[in-house]
């Protein structure tokens, strides 16, 4: 289990990024946190691990270092206007980070 300051700030730095993302997207519905399994294990949690309500953890092979909201909207057209940002997850050290991560758009697990 990881210290329980890094997972405290951790859920306080998600809930942020959820509530930025609902605000800037109203017709689009959070659903998860994507990690990468290295930052996952570190932190102690486990994939599909409920966190905050209706949020879970999903691993998305996303560059460590890093956490992303995972919704159900298209976010294709707003990547057109603007890079998408990608928030530095606290407790967790990389050497990439940043935009040009290389994310893909995950689906809704209904869609999988």
């Amino acid at each position: 289990m990881s210290d329980h300051s890094k997972i405290a700030k951790n859920l306080e730095a998600f809930q942020t990024a959820i509530n930025a993302h609902d605000r800037e997207n109203p017709t689009h519905n959070a659903y998860g946190i994507g990690l990468s399994a290295f930052d996952m294990d570190r932190l102690g949690l486990d994939e599909g691990e409920t966190i905050l309500p209706g949020i879970t953890i999903q691993c998305d092979g996303g560059t460590s270092g890093n956490f992303r909201v995972l919704c159900d909207g298209n976010h294709d057209e707003d990547l057109e206007e603007a890079e998408e940002e990608v928030v530095e997850a606290i407790g967790v050290h990389s050497g990439q980070r940043g935009a040009d991560a290389g994310l893909d758009s995950i689906p809704p697990p209904s869609e999988w």
